[in-house]
């Protein structure tokens, strides 16, 4: 796996969900944003993770941004 370096990084505490939210840059210089989700089951943990680069990043901030816009209506 290619080595990263975090750019930016923040966590949001959601009852016993935990996400990480990070933007990295890989080894090539290619930046991506990356979106861990952290779930505690019992006495396991269940990590998912996404990562959205930036060719895509304006697409799926504005398909968040409709998302968000849909639930405060």
């Amino acid at each position: 796996m290619a080595t990263t370096n975090v750019l930016y990084s923040t966590m949001v505490r959601a009852g016993r969900t935990t996400y990480f939210i990070d933007l990295k840059e890989a080894k090539n210089g290619s930046r991506y944003l990356s979106i861990c989700e952290s779930r505690n089951h019992g006495d396991k943990k269940q990590k998912t993770t996404i990562r959205v680069f930036d060719d895509s990043i304006d697409e799926f901030r504005q398909a968040v941004n409709d998302a968000v816009s849909a639930l405060n209506q």
